[in-house]
């Protein structure tokens, strides 16, 4: 297989690993030697995939930008030029490019590139604690329903297709909107919550109770995002439980929960990360879109209400309130999209093979 310049990169990479793992644990290379060099491989594959690395790059960037954007940000999020120069007529939807308005003003003189950076890290939030839950739930139920079968299945399967009877969108946005006041109460009513959610946000504590109706939006995807994840664990689990594996398990007298967490699950990541990866872009999407048709929070820099509060300006000639949020939104969704097909392809070791000698 012929070198690639990546490739010095990925086993500098991979040796890290087993120096750190090694330290934790000395007999831990040992154990995973083989481990390590399929994941050589998959390092190797993705280096000869150019949209894959085109994805990683801009899934990477995302996350980096969510990190540190309210830290490299010119500007806070609420900083307006008209304030702060009192020339109205100069900063009032600026044009990209005006004064140190990189990217231009909306009608309030607040900087736009400040406003997207800080947009970043709400949407990786939302990211964080969206999937981590919903898989959480489509998994154990999944897995669950799989490996019972019989009643057990049924009940579940039938609750999971209600969920699925509904159009998540739709059903996320009356979630949505029933949960936003109880949520703006919960933090105007406990200082510690909204001293929390200023923190995680990187928002002023008094924009806090702003952030109400993403965090209702949170929780309504938390109750939509789970199904199917249920369905698509549940197929792979009937899939596994009647491999040899599986009955020498049983056979040695293993618990149902070490059978299910400790070798099944273990064999049905590859499916699953991939599920994943493709995921963080469309809660990405979906977020924005929900904040899109639900006005979103003038005082609050979420993408999708970025989007929605440019769009009224439109007519005045505001290319910009549209144009660079929603590319800010394209990259990102495209970025976890490439990465995720990649991915896929990394994973099973027939087109991983493919890639590697192409």
């Amino acid at each position: 297989m012929p070198g690639h310049p990546l490739d010095r990169l990925s086993d500098a990479f991979i040796s890290l690993i087993a120096r750190v793992m090694t330290r934790v644990n000395p007999k831990w290379l040992e154990r995973n030697r083989y481990k390590l060099e399929e994941w050589r491989l998959m390092l190797y594959a993705l280096n000869r995939s150019p949209t894959g690395i085109a994805g990683l790059i801009l899934a990477m960037g995302f996350v980096f930008i969510g990190i540190f954007g309210p830290y490299i940000a010119p500007h806070s999020y609420d900083f307006s030029y008209i304030a702060a120069t009192g020339k109205y007529k100069l900063y009032w939807l600026a044009p990209p490019g005006t004064g140190g308005a990189i990217l231009g003003t909306d009608d309030l003189g607040r900087d736009l590139l400040s406003q997207l950076l800080y947009g970043a890290r709400i949407s990786l939030v939302v990211v964080a604690l969206v999937l981590p839950v919903g898989i959480s739930i489509g998994v154990i139920l999944g897995l669950l329903a799989g490996y019972y079968g019989g009643a057990v299945d049924e009940a579940i399967m039938r609750v999971t297709d209600i969920f699925l009877a509904f159009p998540g969108l739709i059903l996320a946005l009356a979630l949505t909107s029933a949960l936003t006041m109880r949520i703006a109460y919960a933090i105007a009513n406990n200082p510690w919550l909204t001293s929390f959610v200023s923190a995680v946000f990187a928002l002023k504590p008094s924009d806090a109770l702003n952030i109400a109706p993403t965090l209702a939006i949170i929780v309504a995807l938390w109750l939509v995002w789970w199904p199917g994840y249920a369905r698509l664990v549940r197929g792979m689990t009937l899939q596994q439980k009647g491999n040899v594996f599986v009955m020498a398990a049983q056979a040695l007298g293993m618990s149902s929960r070490e059978i299910m967490f400790k070798h099944i699950l273990p064999n049905i990541l590859g499916p699953l990360l991939v599920f994943m990866t493709l995921d963080v872009g469309n809660v990405i999407l979906v977020e924005a879109g929900l904040s899109f048709l639900m006005g979103g929070q003038i005082k609050i820099p979420e993408w999708g209400a970025i989007v929605q509060h440019g769009s009224q300006y439109l007519v005045n000639g505001a290319w910009w309130l549209l144009i660079f949020p929603g590319l800010a939104i394209l990259l990102a969704v495209l970025g976890w999209n490439l990465f995720g097909d990649a991915l896929r392809d990394i994973l099973d070791p027939r087109t991983r093979r493919s890639i590697e000698f192409r």
